[in-house]
């Protein structure tokens, strides 16, 4: 497994301070250096793209090469105010428009145990915030308030890549005896045991499960909890070409994403909020 690409910005001898903004592939890049974990936030799109608690292989893949324009694979991208495609403006990018745009960084703390971190996207009618707590776990939240005077339809999700060390030598449990949808074979889905990953899959599974992502290369099992979101996806190309991505480097991550209002949109009335959140903690 070759080393993470954002691994550089650790190597330096000199003294870091927590928290420090650096230019990388044409983006601002926040740099997170507590003796707790190591981090990199995007300013484009408030997108955590590297966590790696203390003593710990890294939790999240990202791609190594980046788009001169345009969105950052890997990490936890912030799909919103649509996830997938729009439902009715085709030219739209998926996904919608946060992952592409600039976030505010309003609020970043330390403690002993780690940092907090704060960042806004104000769009239209729309003001949304994504708190980021980490430290020996991690836990993003995604928060939205609609300030129009009348009611919107959203649809939001937290796309994480967990890097791995090959995806057809994991398994992921907690999945078993829910009724999901496969989206690639168009047909539903119901998993006996712990899912492994023998070629493409997109799996959604409705409810709120917790996932355990079982690593035994690298003797590493997390704990993904989807909280109290619609739907837990499961992610990966399999054999298929992803722009900008070798084939070598598809073979270390697996997406399981947290997503609601996917298949009809969230209702928001004025001044309503839609909340998301995604964490995880390792179990051995």
């Amino acid at each position: 497994m070759p080393e993470h690409p954002l691994h550089r910005f650790f190597t330096s001898q000199r003294p870091r301070p927590t928290f420090e903004w650096e230019r990388y592939q044409q983006r601002d890049v926040l740099i997170i250096d507590h003796p707790r974990c190591q981090a990199v936030f995007s300013r484009q799109g408030g997108q955590l793209l590297h966590f790696q608690p203390a003593g710990e292989k890294p939790w999240l893949w990202c791609a190594e090469q980046w788009p001169q324009v345009g969105a950052i694979r890997g990490g936890v991208p912030v799909c919103w105010p649509w996830y997938g495609r729009h439902p009715s403006e085709d030219l739209w990018p998926a996904h919608g428009w946060a992952r592409l745009l600039d976030w505010k960084l309003i609020d970043s703390r330390e403690d002993e145990e780690g940092v907090s971190l704060t960042w806004r996207l104000d769009l239209c009618d729309w003001q949304v915030d994504l708190h980021a707590r980490l430290g020996a776990s991690m836990e993003l939240s995604l928060c939205t308030e609609h300030q129009d005077s009348e009611p919107c339809q959203l649809s939001h999700a937290l796309l994480a890549y967990w890097r791995i060390s090959d995806v057809s030598k994991i398994a992921l449990s907690g999945l078993e005896d829910i009724d999901g949808y496969d989206r690639l074979n168009r047909q539903a889905c119901r998993e006996d045991g712990a899912l492994t990953l023998k070629g493409g899959c997109q799996k959604v599974y409705p409810g709120t499960p917790r996932v355990q992502l079982q690593d035994p290369a690298w003797q590493r099992e997390l704990c993904i909890d989807t909280g109290d979101s619609d739907d837990t996806v499961v992610w990966h190309p399999g054999n298929r070409p992803l722009m900008g991505v070798s084939g070598r480097e598809c073979q270390g991550f697996v997406c399981v994403e947290v997503a609601s209002g996917s298949d009809e949109g969230l209702s928001l009335a004025p001044g309503e909020r839609a909340h998301l959140r995604l964490q995880a903690h390792r179990l051995s």
